[in-house]
């Protein structure tokens, strides 16, 4: 859609969070670019939905003017990591044509282990630096196969929503790219606020 709305899809949080307006131009061109990158993984047209908190939570902080097109794909939880990483190689050429490629989620994410103070579960410091060890490695089969990486795997990874846009990301990775990391926090007892930087 050219105006994507602001979508709030969350609760318990303070106001100001749910006054947040995102209003970044959206761009059909590109929507049906990226629509016609894979035939055996089609994607759909959605004219309703808007830009989520996974979106404008990170870019209001990157592009605070609004002034760069944005197009959110939703994912489709029935879809197993290794088709969701396969589809991911799919946008690969993107990056070539100057799109930035983002993936916005946790590797920790458990709300019903969440704290409200800024600490730490052992396990949740456990599994996000595990899984950061096999981010540098470059061992993307482990972490596409994740439950089997760590008996306390599925307690960080109770859902998969949260955790499948770094599949996407280290998907799109090339040999000659470089890893790092831009914050490395866990906090809220269960959050992993761990960001990772491709190339």
């Amino acid at each position: 859609m050219n105006e994507p709305s602001t979508i709030h899809d969350f609760g318990g949080f303070p106001q100001p969070l749910f006054d947040v307006r995102y209003a970044a131009p959206g761009s059909p061109q590109w929507a049906t670019r990226i629509a016609q990158l894979d035939a055996q993984y089609p994607i759909v047209a959605d004219h309703a939905w808007g830009l989520d908190h996974g979106s404008w939570s990170v870019l209001c902080h990157m592009f605070p003017e609004a002034n760069a097109p944005v197009l959110q794909l939703s994912l489709d939880t029935r879809k197993t990591p290794a088709e969701h990483y396969q589809f991911a190689k799919a946008l690969a050429s993107l990056r070539d044509e100057g799109v930035l490629i983002m993936g916005s989620g946790n590797i920790v994410h458990n709300l019903r282990q969440m704290i409200r103070r800024d600490e730490a579960y052992d396990w949740a410091v456990e599994i996000d630096q595990l899984v950061a060890q096999q981010i540098e490695a470059g061992n993307h089969t482990a972490l596409i196969d994740y439950p089997r990486l760590h008996p306390k795997m599925l307690l960080a990874v109770p859902t998969i929503e949260h955790y499948l846009p770094l599949l996407y990301i280290l998907a799109l990775q090339e040999s000659t790219d470089s890893v790092s990391f831009f914050t490395e926090s866990v906090t809220l007892g269960s959050m992993s606020m761990r960001g990772v930087r491709i190339g």
